[in-house]
């Protein structure tokens, strides 16, 4: 998290209507020692390495096999390879949140609606809605909340009304 990124975010929430999630994200760095630290000591307990258990692993497979690297995890992969996308060996596995994201915005790049409706429906957002509905009631840093009701919200818009051109 750099400068650059925060106000990139402050300019999205100020787009979105989102004065009192900015409000959240300031309060949290005036109380804090170390904000970066914070992050990460959240995003371990979220995502990674809970204690007594991950809160909110971003694996799809997860939701759906009830462990990592299941059938759905093949079954994306399998998905972005008919796309013409493919992971590199050092890749984590290719159901993870961030991957599928970027997924995402390969497929809006290349205009390719009909795949990303395909994607979203399919794939991404039936086991995003029980990922998303855990941090936001388990997260215990508002950036986190935040940073998954963008992606909830983004989504949705996507699956809805597909990529929007900003003419401006």
């Amino acid at each position: 998290m750099n400068k650059t990124y925060l106000e990139s975010l402050y300019a999205l929430l100020d787009a979105l209507g989102g004065e009192k999630e900015k409000d959240a994200i300031d309060t949290a760095i005036k109380k804090s020692r170390d904000f970066l630290e914070d992050l990460q000591v959240e995003y371990t307990r979220l995502f990674i390495n809970g204690i007594p258990h991950v809160v909110a692993p971003p694996y799809g497979s997860v939701y759906f096999d009830k462990s990592l690297q299941g059938k759905y995890a093949e079954q994306v992969m399998h998905y972005y390879c008919s796309k013409g996308y493919a992971l590199t060996d050092k890749a984590d596995f290719p159901d993870n949140l961030i991957h599928q994201l970027e997924f995402l915005s390969f497929l809006a790049e290349d205009k390719d609606q009909e795949s990303e409706n395909e994607f979203l429906g399919t794939y991404f957002l039936p086991w995003f809605e029980t990922f998303s509905k855990l941090v936001k009631k388990e997260a215990q840093h508002p950036f986190y909340r935040i940073i998954i009701t963008l992606i909830d919200f983004f989504t949705k818009e996507e699956k809805e009304y597909g990529v929007q051109l900003n003419e401006a």
